[in-house]
C-alpha cells in the first residue's frame, strides 16, 4: 500500500488484509480468534487505563489497537466464510437503532427508567430471536 497523508477504514481493512495475505506477515498469517485472546484483553485494558489518566494521545493510540482486534477478527472470521467486516458494522447499526426507539423512531419516554425498561425489553426479545434461529440453523443441517 502507498503512503497517503490519510488513511480511511477501507485503507485499514486493506492494510489487514494484506498483513494475513499470501505475501503478509507470518505472525498475523498465523493468528486465530483464540490466539488473538491475549491482545484484545490487554489492548482493552490498555484503553481503560489511558481513560482514567485521561491521557488523550494515549487513547487515541490505545483505541486503534483494539480497533486492530476487531478488523483482525472479522478478517478471520471473512477467511473462513463465516461474517465480514461490513457485517459486523451493519449488525451493530442495527443493534443501536433497534435499542434506541426514541432517538430513530417515535418512541417517547418521561423517565430514565422508562427508557431502560424498554432497552431491557428489546434485549430480551433479541435473546428469543437468537435463540430461534439457532434452533431453525440446527434443525437445518440436520
Amino acid at each position: 500500500m502507498q503512503e497517503k497523508e490519510y488513511y480511511t477504514i477501507e485503507d485499514f481493512i486493506q492494510v489487514v488484509k494484506e498483513l494475513r495475505g499470501e505475501n503478509g506477515c507470518p505472525w498475523d498469517k498465523k493468528q486465530t480468534h483464540e490466539s488473538l485472546i491475549p491482545c484484545l484483553v490487554e489492548e482493552s485494558g490498555e484503553v481503560v487505563e489511558a481513560i482514567e489518566h485521561h491521557d488523550m494521545q494515549n487513547l487515541e493510540e490505545e483505541l486503534g489497537d483494539v480497533l486492530l482486534q476487531v478488523v483482525m477478527h472479522a478478517r478471520i472470521a471473512e477467511e473462513r466464510g463465516d461474517f465480514n467486516f461490513s457485517d459486523v458494522v451493519d449488525g451493530v447499526c442495527r443493534k443501536m437503532i433497534r435499542r434506541h426507539p426514541h432517538v430513530f423512531g417515535n418512541e417517547t419516554f418521561s423517565t430514565r427508567e422508562e427508557q431502560l425498561s424498554s432497552c431491557r425489553k428489546i434485549k430480551e426479545l433479541e435473546k428469543i430471536e437468537k435463540k430461534r434461529k439457532a434452533r431453525e440453523l440446527a434443525e437445518n443441517k440436520e
